[in-house]
């Protein structure tokens, strides 16, 4: 009986030792990947230490920024123009042959196409691109869809958005949504993602799957930063020339309600629980946080210049850029207490976060 107990007991033991040398043990994430513009870097930020950990390196001014859902990469997008038809590097551990079906051979490139923009494909377990991407024009900001298969960019000289198979690599569609588009949130389960067009005051709601544009909702300004309601009925978005935040009700297309923020609005999000509403004042040097179930408005000093802005889903501690230094703030939800100034390389810009959760770290 002794024996027999010994020899279940070991084989249980070999067995996980086995589990354990083909999938690395669970491991939980808390990150913040903030790309620094012309420092050509992006920052990453472990949110439970408050502190700087690592540092995604040769990437060409980077602003736009979003995960996969599975939080295995990064989609980091370059605002510099790039001739187009240029060589792209190939990352180390890519082969010659992979890094040729992702990009070509250039042979297609005409001499009258304009400049091009960059993606950068990160690893976020090593913090090393994997894979360098060529879209139509410089890349403002970036949205990855919720099925994990694309990446869209905003093109502020282009006027409009590309589309980006992640399987690929090849831009599979490009659309007019309207002049300076700036900013893209997606609905939930896949659902219309919304583009402002800071030059004409729209919102463009564009279809995912046969990539059109369904409709343009008219909100004047010069509508910027936008995010979504948790149940997905109303869209937030700020308007940098009104110094105000719009509430735009997504069934009649209209806006709905009004909250002053101060001179230029940039960075927004909400709460956890979706009751509260967060935005940068650049020019008022101010932090606001707004009851959307009443309207109370409360705010607190934050120079200089408060710029991007991403609230942590797992706590509700606000992340906020400078634009004019490169900081970092860590604040507390209810106070707008600065709980920690970190250091950046450069001047922050769209903040991407992955909140806990169990991840495979080698398979």
């Amino acid at each position: 009986m002794k024996n027999s107990l010994h020899s279940s007991w070991l084989a249980s033991l070999m067995a996980g030792i086995a589990l354990a040398a083909s999938t690395t043990a669970l491991a939980a994430s808390d990150r913040a990947f903030v790309p620094m513009g012309t420092a050509d870097a992006v920052g990453i930020i472990d949110l439970e230490r408050q502190e700087v950990i690592s540092t995604v390196t040769d990437t060409i001014n980077t602003h736009g920024s979003a995960l996969t859902p599975d939080g295995r990469h990064l989609i980091v997008g370059s605002l510099s123009p790039q001739d187009a038809g240029r060589e792209i590097a190939r990352p180390e551990g890519v082969t010659e042959d992979e890094h040729a079906a992702h990009h070509g051979d250039g042979a297609t490139t005409s001499p009258e196409e304009a400049s091009t923009g960059l993606l950068y494909v990160v690893d976020t377990a090593t913090s090393r691109i994997v894979r360098t991407l060529e879209v139509p024009g410089p890349v403002h900001h970036v949205l990855v869809t919720r099925d994990g298969r694309h990446a869209v960019s905003t093109h502020p000289t282009g006027g409009g958005i590309s589309v980006v198979s992640l399987d690929s690599g090849q831009v599979i569609a490009s659309l007019a949504t309207g002049p300076n588009p700036n900013y893209l949130v997606q609905h939930e389960e896949g659902g219309s993602i919304l583009v402002s067009n800071a030059g004409n005051g729209t919102i463009s709601e564009v279809d995912p799957q046969h990539w059109f544009v369904r409709r343009n909702m008219r909100v004047d300004g010069n509508p910027e930063h936008m995010v979504l309601s948790k149940e997905g009925k109303s869209l937030y978005v700020n308007d940098n020339a009104g110094g105000r935040v719009l509430a735009v009700d997504l069934t009649t297309g209209s806006v709905a309600e009004e909250y002053e923020i101060g001179t230029a609005p940039h960075g927004i999000d909400l709460s956890p629980d979706g009751q509260r509403l967060y935005a940068t004042s650049q020019g008022d040097n101010r932090l606001v946080r707004i009851s959307l179930e009443d309207g109370t408005r409360h705010s607190a000093e934050l120079a200089p210049a408060p710029y991007h802005l991403a609230v942590v889903p797992t706590d509700g501690r606000v992340l906020v850029t400078s634009r004019e230094e490169p900081h970092l703030w860590i604040l507390a939800p209810d106070s707008l207490e600065v709980l920690q100034t970190l250091e950046l390389g450069g001047i922050g810009h769209q903040i991407s976060l992955e909140a806990s959760r169990p991840r495979l770290t080698n398979e």
